[in-house]
Order: structure tokens, then C-alpha cells, then sequence
């Protein structure tokens, strides 16, 4: 038996949710032999059966949903799973960074690492969840048979911050969600402006308000384009309230005097970013670090044209199609940001190289890799 912990969904946790959710559809879809519990610390029977319908599972005779006791990390780590691998003949065991307390010898462990942020940019990073991190984290390494990451470049940092061998690390590289993907039934534009009171021209970022991903140099850099184009305005995606978000925002908003030209529409439903990204004048990701970019892809599937920050990752998901900037200078970024939105050439040939990169990915060849994996380890 195969178990996967499939905690994240429907939690809104955007990245690592949409890599489970999409790694475990397709998992399913291409494997009807060999039996997968897919663990869940929710236990409300409506809510199961959203997530099964959503994973294309219903019905499907190889998969069991096992409801846990562990809302609480700790519950989950300690107790939980521990117990139920102990009580249950399990041959693989799909988690992502925190291995549970206890895993038996005899079940093997895939171990998900999206980023390392927490060891290049320690400062950046909470300190509660920097010492959990660093105490549990080496811990998990060592243990797992195989630790999957998402790009080349995160399998470089686990090998140069962890010294794990190389050949013990899999690139499973992440892709475009489904809804990104199916036509038809696309919601919008014009409604996905009304329903999040949208302005009619702004540049669009989507991802968490999270230190490592730069907000307020981007902030800085828009308040200098406003000059050049002063009905410019910018859309921030991501949870306002979420954990750890950058106490800097407010106070970049605050010293620009742009704060009534940023729009904060807060988590935005699958269905509808594919319309706000249709609405924009452009993408940008400003990160300081990342362990892949899945926006990037989401940008480029819609023909929208793509400012990024020069580092190596992004370059290996969005090669030549996107314009890179110093994630250092206001100047360089805001440069960048001018030139996508009033170069008719420059824009056309961002969103043709966009369109040729998106083959490079899909969920269906990483979900046969995983499947390969998950072969050679029993």
C-alpha cells in the first residue's frame, strides 16, 4: 500500500497545494493497480468528498481516504501518523518536509522539498519556524529513500546545505494546474474585475506576502513607473493576514504614497485567475528566492507577458520568454516594467516564447516519473 498525505487541500496554501493536488490526480489516473491511502487530517464527509471529486477518484476501487486526528502539526507528527504507519503495512510513504516522529523501517519514505528558503535567507524566516525547521529538517533528509524537489537548482542547494547525494535527490519538475489547462467555462474577464474590484490597467503578482518574495521593493518599483504611467495601478494576489507576511509592505505603502493605486483582493478562486491574469497588463515575480514558479507558467499559458527576477530558478522555468530584472535595483525592475507595458514588440515576443516553454512541463510525465520511483523502491 501507498500513502500520501494529502493535508493541503482545499487549504488555500496556493504553491504546494496546487504541486500535491496535481501530482496525486494524476498519480491515480495513470496507476489503477496498486492500492493508495491518501491521508487527511479532515473528517467533515462533505469536505472528503469535494477533494475526492476534485482528485477524479470517485468510486475508484485502489484509493481509500483515512481521516486522522492532527489539525495540529504536532498531533499529526507525533501521534497521528505515527500510530496508524505502525498499525498498517505500508510500503511508501509521501509527505513533505517533516518526516513524523516514527516511521517503521519497513515503509519507504518520499520526502517533497519545494525550496530551502529557510537556509538561504534565515533571517527572513520566523524564529519559531526557523528552529523547527533547522532541528527537524536534516532529521527528515537522512531518513527518506528519496527526496523529490521541483528544479534542478533546489536539488544543487539541498546537496550544498545538507550534503545529501546527489543521486538521492529526484527532479520531479512542477507544471500548469488543470484549470489552467481545460478551455471553455472560463469565467471573464470583465466579471473577475467586478467581482474583486480590480482597477481597468495594472500589473498583477500572485503568490504569498512572504518576506522571500520581495513585495516591497516591487512596491518601491511601481511607485517609479506610476510616474511614467500614472494610470498604472498594482494587483497584489495573496493572503494579506497569512503567516509571516512582510511587516515591510506597510511601510514601503506607507513611504511611496501609492497605497490607493495597490489592490489587495486577497486568495482568489482557481477558477478565477485565469480571468485576472487575462485583465492585466502584465506578470511580475520579484522574489528574492524560489524553489520553481509555477505563476511564471500561469502568465504565459494566458499571453501575458512576464517580468521576473534574475535568479538561476526562474530562468530554468521561463528560459527566454521572460524579462529579467536585478532583484536588487528599483531601477532595473522599474525598467523592465516599462518596457512590457508599452513595447508592442517587446510584449509579442515575451507571450510567443511563453507559449513554446509551457511544453516543457506537464503533470502527467512528472506523475509517470513519480509512478517509476515509486516502482523502484518496493
Amino acid at each position: 500500500m501507498r500513502a500520501i498525505d494529502i493535508r493541503l487541500l482545499r487549504k488555500k496554501r496556493t504553491g504546494d497545494e496546487t504541486v500535491f493536488f496535481n501530482l496525486t490526480k494524476e498519480l491515480l489516473a495513470i496507476d489503477k493497480e496498486h492500492q493508495y491511502l491518501l491521508l487527511t487530517d479532515e473528517n467533515n464527509p462533505q469536505e472528503i468528498a469535494l477533494i475526492q471529486a476534485r482528485l477524479g477518484c470517485v468510486g475508484q476501487k485502489n484509493v481509500q481516504f483515512v481521516s486522522l486526528i492532527g489539525k495540529n502539526r504536532f498531533v499529526w507528527n507525533l501521534i497521528s501518523v505515527p500510530w496508524f504507519l505502525l498499525t498498517n503495512k505500508v510500503d511508501t510513504y509521501h509527505t513533505q518536509y517533516i518526516l513524523p516522529f516514527l516511521v517503521p523501517q519497513r515503509t519507504k519514505v518520499l520526502l517533497h522539498i519545494h525550496d530551502v528558503s529557510f537556509r538561504a535567507y534565515p533571517k527572513l524566516i520566523g524564529w519559531k519556524d526557523l528552529f523547527f525547521l533547522d532541528f527537524f529538517i536534516p532529521r527528515s533528509l537522512a531518513r527518506a529513500e528519496r527526496i523529490l524537489v521541483p528544479s534542478q537548482f533546489t536539488k544543487d542547494e539541498i546537496v550544498d546545505y545538507y550534503g545529501v547525494a546527489p543521486e538521492k535527490i529526484v527532479v520531479i519538475s512542477n507544471a500548469l494546474g488543470e484549470d489552467f489547462l481545460v478551455s471553455g467555462n472560463d469565467v471573464s474577464p470583465l466579471l473577475v474585475q467586478k467581482k474583486y474590484h480590480l482597477p481597468e490597467d495594472f500589473i498583477v503578482y500572485i503568490g504569498t506576502l512572504q518576506p522571500r518574495k520581495n513585495i516591497p521593493f516591487l512596491i518601491r518599483a511601481f511607485a517609479e513607473l506610476r510616474k511614467r504611467l500614472p494610470q498604472m495601478s498594482l494587483v497584489l494576489v495573496g493572503d494579506r493576514e497569512g503567516h509571516h507576511v512582510d511587516s515591510g509592505i506597510e511601510r514601503a505603502l506607507e513611504e511611496t504614497g501609492v497605497a490607493e493605486s495597490v489592490c489587495f483582493p486577497g486568495y482568489i478562486d482557481e477558477h478565477d485567475l485565469k480571468g485576472m491574469l487575462q485583465s492585466s497588463s502584465l506578470f511580475v515575480f520579484p522574489s528574492l528566492y524560489e524553489g520553481f514558479g509555477i505563476p511564471l507558467l500561469e502568465a504565459m499559458s494566458q499571453e501575458v507577458p512576464v517580468a521576473a527576477s534574475d535568479i538561476p530558478v526562474l530562468h530554468e522555468v521561463a528560459g527566454e520568454a521572460a524579462a529579467y530584472f536585478d532583484n536588487t535595483s528599483i531601477a532595473s525592475c522599474e525598467e523592465k516594467l516599462y518596457t512590457l507595458c508599452t513595447d508592442r514588440e517587446q510584449r509579442a515576443r515575451g507571450i510567443s516564447l511563453g507559449k513554446s516553454r509551457l511544453s516543457y512541463f506537464s503533470w502527467k510525465k512528472s506523475a509517470k516519473t513519480l509512478l517509476a520511483l515509486y516502482e523502484t523502491l518496493v
